[in-house]
């Protein structure tokens, strides 16, 4: 149990049921080739999984000071595990992940694609030893790194079965990739603010600047209700403009998704307290969960539809 909170188990199986979500309830319904079989694309999500998990344990290792003050009874590395061996642990999650890796991309005849696992895990590396003390620079990071989870799946299950006669087809469901990744990328960049809100004591003992440290806990909870109206108006002009038909999905969305989101909008406003931010920060874990979820109720609306 110890060393499945190192890792965060809970995050990682996230990440692993979206993976498999977009593989099996939305790719596997088009009329398309995919490159990977079941299993190697069962490789390609254990992959990201061990680097995701790697990137917990180095951040833990260089949070126990912060950690100590902001979440006391959540602290591993120092306590139940050692450091050394909390090292140990991410050198071999590495390993395995950026070797399944180098595997993967030698299947689609991609070698040089074994980089993006190296970039993924050197990134990570100096998220939790500098970028995250930066000034929006992590959070941005953290975003990207997790809708770039997204496209991976394309680029190693889509990309390389495009050819000439399929590429029309391939773009359009590419496009859908990529719409989700940016509503992971915005969702994802907006809980990382408002998790520097909760953390704001721990990180300003610890002499990092993030936004709330820099302007302030008021300021940046009103940024962060600014940002929140792009997700709100990308779902809207989503549905206006490719589900309004879908009445089933519509209705989803809107009391899954938007709803919430609204929710969201009108609490952050009025938000002071690291209770208020913490509430918030699950609020949009759930939020991501049912947008992840509508690609299987999409899909379903469609096929039902026709």
């Amino acid at each position: 149990m110890k060393f499945l909170k190192l890792i965060r188990y809970q995050n990682l199986l996230m990440l692993a049921f979206m993976q498999f979500v977009f593989r099996y309830a939305f790719f596997k319904f088009q009329n398309i080739s995919l490159t990977l079989n079941d299993w190697q694309y069962g490789l390609l999500v254990l992959s990201t999984i061990l680097l995701a998990a790697g990137g917990y344990v180095i951040n833990n290792i260089f949070d126990q000071d912060t950690d100590t003050i902001n979440k006391p009874n959540n602290v591993i590395v120092g306590k139940s595990i050692s450091e050394a061996k909390a090292y140990n642990i991410y050198v071999v999650l590495n390993c395995i992940g950026v070797g399944i890796g180098f595997y993967l991309s030698n299947v689609i005849q991609k070698p040089g694609f074994a980089s993006i696992f190296i970039l993924i895990a050197a990134t990570l590396y100096f998220y939790a030893t500098s970028l995250k003390k930066m000034i929006l620079i992590g959070n941005v990071i953290v975003a990207l790194l997790l809708a770039f989870s997204v496209i991976i799946i394309g680029i190693f299950d889509l990309y390389p079965a495009t050819y000439e006669g399929n590429q029309q087809e391939m773009a359009v469901i590419f496009s859908i990739l990529l719409d989700y990744a940016l509503f992971t990328f915005i969702l994802n960049l907006i809980r990382e603010i408002v998790k520097d809100l909760e953390d704001v004591n721990g990180d300003y003992n610890q002499g990092m600047n993030t936004l709330p440290i820099a302007i302030g806990i008021n300021r940046t909870s009103k940024i962060v209700f600014a940002l929140s109206f792009i997700p709100v108006l990308a779902i809207l002009f989503y549905i206006n403009n490719y589900l309004f038909q879908l009445q089933f999905t519509t209705l989803y969305l809107m009391l899954s998704v938007l709803g919430p989101l609204l929710y969201f909008t009108f609490k952050i406003w009025n938000a002071k307290t690291k209770k208020d931010f913490s509430q918030l920060s699950l609020l949009l874990k759930w939020i991501l969960f049912f947008g992840i979820v509508s690609i299987v109720i999409i899909t379903i609306n469609m096929k039902y539809n026709a």
